[in-house]
């Protein structure tokens, strides 16, 4: 089956999820990507995935998504040889993803500038936290920072208490790993045009900054202020927008923001009387208590059952596991049993997205083990079986 990203060939040097989930998303799409890890001690590092991994290694490896649809290779770039072949690789690749700080590369003899002399056509793109310009390119971070600098985090939480953490699903994976992907698309169709791929350098807080678009237009258009916690239609100031303990001690959330969304919440509700206050400051406090004492009579199971169907955008807050297991999730493909006999058996893995109708993505292959491909490739790179052997033993590869 033809799909968006065949023939296109990717090289994916991250050791992190945000770059690992934007190579996922191109390998899932149909592009040929091609892990290069280092070998086993070739530098020092802590692998904080390998660190949480589950009891059983192998088992784990199969549930990883982020190696699915991609090929390992274990080269040293801080070996001559190592870095040869490195260079042998990008010649015939478009999108070569790495994850380090800025100036890492250069380095290493493996940035654009090194690239783009043995392959004019690659596209090279780097995700770091704060970009390679500016005061804050060489300090250190993670999500938590990058949400914090980019305007999100001080926004997220009530009005009772200190910011509240999304988990690293802001900066690491939509501001990061989806922007790289959404950025490497725009470099590679700007290629047909020009003939030459190009540099992308890609700040999570940047993409951070970028993903409060609406509330940076409210704040310098509208003059509305910066957003705050808890006091914004989104974040829970008002009724008809936020989360309510059921009687199981579950929660509903509730999305009533267009005023026939909230009549059906009232009238389902027992409230119509509060239709026509649904922006009314003064009443808040009292619909709110009402809302939660309506809610707390039940479990989410009932409301769900009662509601879900009510036109009141009204859903169950569900745990990962529950969202994993979810009809929906399940009848959307979103979560998947990737098979692998060999290993584990089928694993669970989150599903391909977005869906593209008439070239899907898909799962093709299975995790792949660190340096699982390395004799492969290097062999399509025309290396004989001593010269493996030799670059083996100097711990050029692995």
């Amino acid at each position: 089956m033809t799909m968006a990203l065949d023939g296109v060939r990717v090289i994916d040097l991250s050791r992190t999820p945000p770059g690992q989930y934007a190579s996922m998303l191109l390998g899932d799409h149909g592009a040929e990507v091609l892990m290069v890890e280092p070998p086993p001690g070739a530098v020092p590092r802590f692998d904080a995935q390998e660190r949480e991994g589950g009891a059983d290694p192998a088992r784990d490896l199969a549930a990883n998504p982020f190696r699915r649809n991609k090929r390992a290779l274990a080269l040293n770039l801080r070996d001559e040889d190592g870095r040869a072949l490195f260079l042998r690789l990008a010649e015939r690749a478009d999108v070569v993803i790495d994850g380090f700080r800025p100036g890492v590369t250069a380095r290493l003899g493996v940035d654009y500038g090194a690239l783009s002399r043995v392959n004019p056509r690659i596209v090279t793109c780097t995700v770091s936290g704060y970009g390679r310009t500016g005061p804050y390119a060489q300090m250190a971070g993670h999500d938590v920072n990058y949400i914090a600098i980019g305007g999100a985090l001080g926004s997220i939480g009530d009005d009772r208490g200190k910011p509240v953490l999304p988990l690293n699903v802001v900066a690491d994976f939509a501001a990061g790993g989806l922007m790289a992907a959404f950025a490497i698309m725009l470099a590679l169709r700007a290629r047909e045009g020009s003939g030459r791929g190009q540099d992308i350098d890609l700040a999570m807080s940047d993409g951070v900054t970028s993903l409060m678009a609406m509330h940076a237009w409210r704040m310098y258009g509208q003059d509305a202020g910066p957003p705050r916690r808890g006091d914004h239609v989104l974040a829970g100031q008002r009724c008809c927008y936020g989360v309510y303990e059921c009687a199981d001690g579950e929660w509903i959330a509730v999305g009533a923001i267009e005023p026939y969304f909230f009549e059906a919440l009232c009238e389902a509700l027992g409230f119509p009387e509060f239709v026509p206050h649904q922006h009314d400051a003064e009443r808040q406090p009292e619909m709110k208590a009402a809302f939660a004492a309506a809610f707390r009579a039940k479990t989410r199971a009932e409301w769900f059952a009662e509601l879900g169907e009510a036109d009141a955008c009204l859903t169950p807050v569900l745990g990962l596991d529950e969202a994993m297991d979810d009809p929906h999730a399940r009848a959307r493909g979103m979560a998947i049993e990737v098979g692998d006999e060999a290993r584990a058996g089928p694993v669970t893995q989150v599903g391909v997205a977005p869906k593209l109708l008439a070239t899907p993505g898909s799962v093709r292959r299975p995790p792949a083990a660190p340096g699982e491909h390395t004799g492969e490739v290097l062999a399509e790179l025309g290396l004989g079986a001593a010269r493996v052997a030799a670059l083996r033993a100097r711990g050029a590869v692995a």
